[in-house]
Order: structure tokens, then C-alpha cells, then sequence
């Protein structure tokens, strides 16, 4: 039995050549089912994500040609299939093993990539369309990724401005819960800084933007409250947390504004996140007590320290991957000199035996 991989990721095709080959959730038991009912196939596991489409197929073929039936299910035309590759056994293994530790994704080491994969292969398992081979392989995968991130550091450290503005905050007040917080500026920064908050627990969000509107549609998304803008300075006296990205040409918040404030609100910490470019909030506050600013240098600048720790990671994670690729395929040829798989027919017995 041979193992295929093809497909396209962010690295070979725009986000618009993915989204004409991607699956939904809800019409992916039924396609990975009839994957795995195509003429020469016998297992089959679909991951779609916004990054990344690929069909993993078992077949009794020797060149099972993946990429044909992917045309064929996106409606393309055969010009079209410049983007997509496709991988023979050995590389099929190690590139899932790759992608499952996050070395195959656009942030390096991330971890959603490896939950993303368990529901595909739980979607494929459930409409019946993997046995033994795709079984051991995907089950070996999540292995190799619990091991890698247990004896590596390439999921160590926030690579993204929110996240590293989520653990500063988490430094300084330690549970988010109840913190409050002020968004100025409802761009995408300010709203994945947000979220990211918010996943911590922050729950109390004010929203000002010149653009009520906007300001309007950020705050219901998170369970926030918006402000007109001319009215954010009389809300600070509560706050905990001022998240800035306006367009402004000045800056919108200074010493002079801060000041009086933080007189008011003795032993109360500010945490200031300024991702504006030009700069919304005046250096000069730092220099007040209880006041913590990091604007988008600094944010950027502990993001790459952590990128560095990851990229340092890569030789030890591909040198255990490459273990388990081998022992992967040794499992395989010792599998193929049973007759079961050799003619792609899957008992039980075989099944308690993997």
C-alpha cells in the first residue's frame, strides 16, 4: 500500500488559488468519504484550512495521481494545476509530521495547525474513510507533535504583536479577568490585539474610533461597548489596559492628559499598547509612576527574540522528526509483507496489530 500526499499551502498559491480548492466542515465527511472511494484509493484524510488544502490518500498504485482528483473536485482546468504538488510515500509521512509540529506553518511552531488536523482525521475516521495505514500514520503524527513540544522550545515565546501585548499584560496584573480595557482605533491590529485579550479573559471592553460605525461593529463582535470618540478621555480614570491605533497625526494621549489621572488612581496600574504608526501616545509617559507603555518597536522587538528561540529549535525538531519518519516506514514494509495489505484489504486482526 503506498501513501500520497498533494495539495497547495500559502507557500506555493495566493489565498485566492486556495479557496477554489478548499472543503467546508460541513460537505467534508461526504467528499473525504468519496476520496476514499476513488478507483485505486482505500483511505483517505482531508485537511482544509485557510492556509493550507491537502489530500492524504493509501492506494494499491504505484503513481496515484492525487492531483487529478483534485482538479476534478475544484472544476479546474488541467492549466491550472501549476500550484499544487504532490508527495510519494517517505515524503508524505514527513511532510504531515512537518505540518502537525508547525514547521510547514506561516508562524513558525504554531499550535492550532495541530488541532486543525485532529478534526480532519476524526472527519475522515468518522465517515469510515481510513484503516490501518492512515490510522498508524496519523496517530504516529500526533505523537511526534506531543514529543516536540515537549522537548523542544519551537512553541516557546508570543511571535505576534497581540499575543506578546497579552503576556506583558499578564506580567502586570496577572489574571485579565478584571481588567478593563479602551480600544482607540477599530483596524485589524487593534482588533486581533483585542481578541487576543480577550481570550485571557478580558471581558469589560470600551471601543472609540473617529468612524462611530466601525467603532459600533468591533465592540458587538467582542461583547464590548462603543464610545463616540470625542468622549474616550472621560473613561480613563477606570481603565486598566489603553489599546491605541488611530490614524492620527499627533499624538492623541500625552503626559499633560495622563497626569492628572494617575494622581487620581494612586497604586493603579496603566498598561498602554500604542501599534500606531505614527505613534498615538507620548513617550514622555513612561516616565510617570504606575504608567507602562510599549509601542509597536518594542511589541515587534520581543516577537522576533521569540522567532529567533524558534528558529534555533528547527535542527532538533527535524532531527526528531526524521526518527519517526523511519519508524514509521519500517512499520509499513513490515506491514507490506502481509498479504492483507499487500492486495489493500484490512482485517481485524490486522487492526489490533498496528
Amino acid at each position: 500500500m503506498n501513501l500520497f500526499c498533494a495539495g497547495l499551502s500559502f507557500q506555493t498559491a495566493s489565498v485566492e488559488e486556495r479557496e477554489r480548492f478548499a472543503v467546508s466542515q460541513t460537505a467534508l465527511p461526504e467528499i473525504v468519504g468519496n476520496a476514499a472511494r476513488l478507483p485505486g484509493a482505500r483511505e483517505a484524510v482531508i485537511l482544509s484550512t485557510c492556509n493550507r488544502v491537502e489530500w492524504y490518500v493509501a492506494s494499491q498504485e504505484e503513481n496515484f495521481d492525487v492531483r487529478r482528483h483534485l482538479r476534478a473536485h475544484s472544476g479546474l482546468a488541467e492549466s491550472d494545476l501549476e500550484h499544487l504538488y504532490q508527495y510519494d510515500s517517505r515524503k508524505s509521512v514527513e511532510h504531515l509530521f512537518r505540518v502537525v509540529c508547525g514547521l510547514e506553518s506561516m508562524v513558525l511552531g504554531e499550535t492550532e495547525i495541530l488541532g486543525q488536523v485532529k478534526k480532519a482525521y476524526a472527519t475522515a475516521s468518522g465517515a469510515g474513510a481510513t484503516s490501518l495505514l492512515l490510522n498508524k500514520l496519523f496517530q504516529q503524527a500526533f505523537s511526534v507533535a506531543k514529543q516536540v513540544r515537549s522537548h523542544t522550545a519551537i512553541t516557546r515565546g508570543s511571535v505576534s504583536v497581540g499575543s506578546v501585548a497579552v503576556d506583558l499584560a499578564e506580567k502586570i496584573f496577572g489574571s485579565l479577568a478584571h481588567c478593563k480595557i479602551m480600544v482607540l482605533g477599530a483596524g485589524d491590529t487593534s482588533e486581533r490585539t483585542v481578541r487576543a485579550l480577550a481570550s485571557r479573559g478580558v471581558r469589560s471592553v470600551i471601543v472609540s474610533n473617529r468612524s462611530h460605525d466601525r467603532a459600533v461593529t468591533l465592540a458587538e463582535a467582542i461583547n464590548g461597548r462603543a464610545i463616540h470618540f470625542e468622549q474616550w478621555e472621560a473613561e480613563m480614570a477606570d481603565l486598566d489596559i489603553i489599546l491605541s491605533s488611530t490614524a492620527a497625526p499627533h499624538f492623541v494621549l500625552t503626559r499633560e492628559k495622563l497626569e492628572p489621572v494617575m494622581h487620581s488612581r494612586p497604586e493603579k496600574p496603566l498598561f498602554l499598547i500604542d501599534i500606531a504608526v505614527p505613534r498615538d501616545i507620548d513617550p514622555a509617559v513612561n516616565t510617570l509612576d504606575g504608567v507602562y507603555l510599549y509601542d509597536i518597536d518594542s511589541l515587534e522587538a520581543i516577537t522576533r527574540q521569540s522567532m529567533e528561540v524558534r528558529q534555533r529549535e528547527i535542527v532538533r525538531c527535524e532531527a526528531m522528526i526524521e526518527q519517526h519518519v523511519e519508524k514509521f516506514m519500517q512499520w509499513r514494509a513490515d506491514r507490506l509483507s502481509q498479504p492483507s495489505l499487500r492486495v489493500g484489504v484490512t482485517t481485524k486482526e490486522t487492526l489490533r496489530t498496528a
